[in-house]
C-alpha cells in the first residue's frame, strides 16, 4: 500500500522529535485547477480506513481512496511532502487557470 523514501521518513522523524508520533492521515484534497491531489494531516484512524506502518511510523488511508490510489509513495520535495498515487486521480472536471499543471491550455 504504501512506500515511504527515506528522506521523507527523515523528515517526519525531524517534525516529531520530542513529541507523541500521531497517526498520519493520507486523504483527498481539492487542488484547483490541477484537479484532486493526495496530502497529509494528523488524524485517527476509523473503520472505514486501512492502516500500515512504515518506517516507525503509522499512517491510514480511506479504503476506497486506496482502492482508487492502488497505492501510494511518500517522498520529500523542494516544496514539502509529495504523496503520489501509483494509479493517477481524475483531474478536476471544468477546472482551469492556465497557470499550472502544464494542462490547462497553457503549453
Amino acid at each position: 500500500m504504501l512506500e515511504l523514501t527515506e528522506s521523507a521518513r527523515k523528515e517526519l522523524e525531524s517534525y516529531f522529535a520530542g513529541k507523541e508520533k500521531g497517526v498520519i492521515r493520507i486523504y483527498l484534497a481539492p487542488g484547483g485547477c490541477c484537479g484532486p491531489r493526495l496530502a497529509l494531516a494528523l488524524d485517527a484512524a476509523t473503520e472505514a480506513d486501512e492502516s500500515e506502518e512504515q518506517g516507525g511510523f503509522t499512517f491510514c488511508i480511506n479504503k476506497e481512496l486506496l482502492a482508487q490510489a492502488r497505492g501510494v509513495k511518500i517522498d520529500l520535495s523542494h516544496m514539502g511532502f509529495s504523496v503520489e498515487p501509483e494509479v493517477p486521480l481524475p483531474e478536476n472536471a471544468g477546472g482551469g487557470c492556465g497557470s499550472c499543471c502544464g494542462g490547462c491550455g497553457s503549453h
